[in-house]
């Protein structure tokens, strides 16, 4: 059994990518990482495979024609990691909005305090959020506000992209009935993981907005994620959710 694999989907990450790969394989714990690149016509995915003969064994790659979704891409990921035998598998963003030490906190949560999903929290603590306008940090704020109103789960930051799985979670969970490519996708991991009964810690952290290259957040995102999450909640009252 392999241990820990980062999934990072890129799109034109360009300006991120060699310093994101350079931080996790500099991290205290020998992590793993897979670069999912959707065809970035910036050269995203060139630099990775230069990148690839630094980090033989560490650095892994796959490339997809088109922008496929996030949703897609972490399911991408998903089943390459358990292909491949990772226990504990991670999803975080290039653009460095998500800290690469948190890794090490969020992957004590599950290898030493034995949860099966951590999550990096911007709001179990308050408001952690950085160089963002209050506009976003409200909407988001009261997005996970909403979710939790409607789905019942007691997780303050349901939206969360900076996460950690046991591998048992993504082998429970059907990956291939996951209904939610862009924010909403996030949503619905959560909910699956709480609906089966797994165990769930928030782990603090600060979420600081990207400096450079371009957001991929849209209105029509946060319209999915507000009508998704009631078809999900309605849809859930027949499915069973058994583990055995």
């Amino acid at each position: 059994m392999k241990d820990a694999l980062v999934i990072i989907p890129t799109y034109n990450e360009r300006e991120n990518i060699e310093a994101m790969v350079r931080k996790v394989m500099s991290l205290s714990h020998p992590f793993e990482l897979l670069i999912i690149d959707d065809g970035s016509p910036d050269g995203t995915a060139d630099i990775v495979r230069q990148l690839q003969h630094e980090f033989p064994g560490r650095l892994h790659l796959e490339t997809r024609q088109g922008k496929l979704g996030l949703g897609t891409a972490y399911i991408h990921g998903f089943k390459y990691a358990l292909r491949h035998g990772y226990e504990y598998i991670f999803e975080m963003d290039c653009d460095f909005s998500h800290n690469p030490e948190d890794l090490l906190r969020l992957y004590e949560a599950c290898a030493v305090d034995g949860y099966d999903m951590s999550i990096g929290s911007r709001y179990v603590q308050g408001v952690n959020v950085v160089n963002w306008p209050m506009s976003r940090v409200l909407m988001s704020w009261f997005a996970s506000f909403y979710v939790r109103l409607v789905t019942g789960m007691p997780i303050h930051d349901t939206t969360a992209g900076f996460k950690c799985y046991r591998r048992k979670v993504l082998q429970t969970i059907q990956l291939n009935k996951i209904r939610f490519v862009g924010y909403a996708f996030q949503i619905e991991m959560k909910f699956l993981t709480y609906k089966y009964g797994f165990k769930i810690k928030e782990v603090p952290i600060i979420f600081t907005d990207r400096t450079k290259g371009v957001s991929k957040m849209s209105s029509g995102i946060f319209k999915e994620a507000v009508l998704g999450v009631l078809k999900m909640k309605i849809n859930s009252y027949f499915r069973h959710f058994d583990r055995y």
